[in-house]
């Protein structure tokens, strides 16, 4: 519908002002909601050759589309804005176009041509000496989600994640445990393995601090006793002896490393999160270390005096990057060099790279890309930082080694409980056993969390509110969770009345609603939405699109009778258009990584 009206206006240009301009060219968008009509063209750049202003150039053109197409009825001009309203029949077209009748599911509005494009997306990647925390939650759902809409929009995708399983945070970790854990496991304690080893990480910072105090009483200067804090210096011995693959650490490392994995495993499974290929660091930081020593013989790097190896970038804008250390031990930019190369090793095809990792390590990509470029490989260009903002609480900023993280373990269970109580409130959940009640408050509870974190533009810093996310109304999961529901309990009620979509006369409907007009106009915009999306790596795009399907079926459903209506072929259309509407809810809010009830 909209390129028929792109090829009326660029047909209206030519027999009007002898003006030639391509339907590429030529842009439509929305009406406002405010003034009547469907789809608006912006006539002020044609008054430049139509020579008259840019509202008689509006009448102008909206006559034409009158009385030379069949898809535009009327027209108004507001200034240089021509609003065009569609005809009775080409919505009814639009819609038949969209609907299977039997499939909804395999409508052509959800298939999206297949690329040649691979593209591998990395998320997640937490380090083995922590649990995940909601941080990692925001990182899960966008990458999980723009994994999602890029294979719905064409892609092969794979997805991974990098275990940051070695370092000197590890051996933090497993420094206080040898220290202060008396022998204590998940067993013992009773705690998910990731959340053991955490406590461990705060206990060492804990101790570290305590040692800083104590050697600034006793006359060190601050800088100084930072550095030279023993039990630091113990986690640096610790790291020596673990890249030296000392028996006895490494033992230890793989028992601690271990228990992590399987608290993490757990976690992924309720957030419902998976990964293709996993990358663990202590492999990548070798091969890292190998092409460092490799681009210092070629010239691409300097040692200095004190032995370590450096990269400068100056001439580029930034400034010069340790690669190795003094002792030879690798950073974070080490591994990651490996961890790139390793990637595209087993992905020679590999179109893009994508790295979802918050925007405090936007230096960092840009250092990561153009050392790669430096040393020769190609692919670096097609290497990209998906970069998001940071989620704030009301109650400040979250720091790991202070121990004041929200675990993602307990909020996802607080959504859930909070889910339950204002479910139970509503009385949602009359006729449900036991167990799909539990379900049924797991499924609000991820929603409404997913949904909040993931509605919001990437790049912005957000505000996590438990509580606003959780209501039934408003731009929340639960209100379009709940819309799913409502028509889910519609088309249990057509199908028990024996109304059969599948036999709709288009031909016989004349004249629709107008919220049928803007559903049908609504719907009809998921392949540009998912395009826009999928472009710009935004889930929020889909979400904002979602939303806007449910606030237009509520509109629809208030202003428009279903089973009351006396013609029969109508009723069936308007049961089709649910049926669309239920179906294209689900497809866009699985995108999302969000499931939808079909009762509440």
């Amino acid at each position: 519908m909209e390129m028929q009206i792109k090829e009326g206006i660029s047909k209206a240009l030519q027999s009007l002002y002898q003006h030639e301009l391509s339907v590429e060219d030529i842009a439509l968008q929305p009406t406002r909601k405010d003034f009547e009509g469907t789809y608006t063209f912006v006539t002020f750049p044609i008054a430049r050759f139509s020579k008259k202003n840019p509202e008689e150039t509006g009448k102008d053109i909206g006559a034409f589309l009158v009385e030379n197409t069949d898809v535009v009825s009327a027209f108004n001009v507001v200034k240089g804005f021509l609003n065009l309203s569609l005809s009775e029949t080409s919505q009814v077209e639009s819609f038949a176009s969209m609907f299977d009748g039997k499939s909804v599911a395999d409508s052509s509005i959800f298939k999206a041509k297949s690329t040649s494009r691979k593209v591998v997306v990395e998320y997640s990647s937490p380090n083995t000496n922590k649990p995940l925390h909601l941080g990692h939650l925001r990182n899960n759902f966008l990458g999980n989600s723009v994994s999602r809409i890029l294979k719905a929009a064409g892609n092969s995708i794979e997805k991974v994640q990098i275990i940051n399983d070695r370092g000197i945070h590890i051996c933090k970790s497993m420094l206080a445990w040898q220290k202060f854990g008396e022998g204590e496991t998940p067993e013992s304690s009773g705690l998910k393995g990731d959340h053991l080893v955490g406590k461990y990480y705060v206990a060492f910072d804990k101790a570290y601090k305590a040692e800083i105090a104590d050697l600034v009483a006793d006359g060190t200067t601050q800088e100084a006793a930072e550095k030279s804090a023993p039990i630091l210096l113990e986690a640096q011995a610790m790291l020596k002896k673990w890249e030296a693959k000392d028996p006895e650490v490494y033992a230890l490392w793989q028992t601690m490393n271990g228990w992590v994995y399987d608290g993490f495993n757990t976690t992924y499974e309720r957030m419902g999160v998976d990964f293709d290929k996993l990358y663990y660091e202590s492999d990548t930081y070798l091969i890292g270390r190998d092409r460092v020593l490799e681009g210092l013989e070629k010239g691409v790097f300097f040692k200095k005096e004190d032995g370590s190896i450096w990269v400068d970038l100056t001439d580029d804008g930034l400034d010069e990057k340790l690669l190795l250390r003094k002792d030879g031990t690798s950073v974070y930019m080490t591994q990651d060099i490996g961890t790139a190369i390793m990637r595209y090793d087993d992905n020679p095809d590999l179109s893009q790279l994508i790295y979802t990792v918050g925007n405090e390590q936007e230096y960092h990509f840009k250092v990561l890309f153009l050392i790669l470029k430096k040393l020769g490989y190609s692919w670096a260009e097609a290497c990209y930082h998906l970069s998001y903002g940071m989620v704030d609480l009301p109650t400040g900023k979250m720091k790991s080694r202070e121990g004041t993280v929200v675990d993602a373990d307990d909020l996802m269970q607080e959504m859930a409980d909070t889910a339950k109580q204002r479910t139970e409130e509503l009385g949602k959940i009359e006729g449900f056993t036991e167990e799909q009640a539990t379900e049924l408050y797991e499924m609000l509870g991820l929603g409404a969390l997913k949904y909040f974190l993931l509605k919001v533009d990437p790049k912005k810093r957000m505000l996590f509110n438990p509580e606003e996310s959780i209501e039934f109304q408003g731009n929340t999961g639960p209100f379009i969770q709940y819309s799913h529901a409502r028509i889910s309990s519609i088309l249990r009620k057509a199908s028990q009345l024996g109304v059969a979509v599948d036999s709709i006369d288009y031909e016989a409907i004349k004249e629709v609603h107008q919220t049928e007009k803007d559903l049908i106009y609504t719907l009809g915009q998921y392949p540009e939405k998912l395009k826009l999306a999928a472009d710009s790596y935004a889930p929020s795009i889909v979400a904002q699109f979602v939303y806007d399907i449910a606030k237009e079926y509520n509109r629809f459903y208030t202003e428009v009778s279903i089973f009351n209506e006396a013609d029969e072929n109508l009723q069936k259309f308007r049961v089709a258009l649910s049926m669309l509407t239920a179906e294209t809810i689900k497809v866009g809010m699985g995108l999302l990584g969000i499931n939808v009830p079909d009762r509440m």
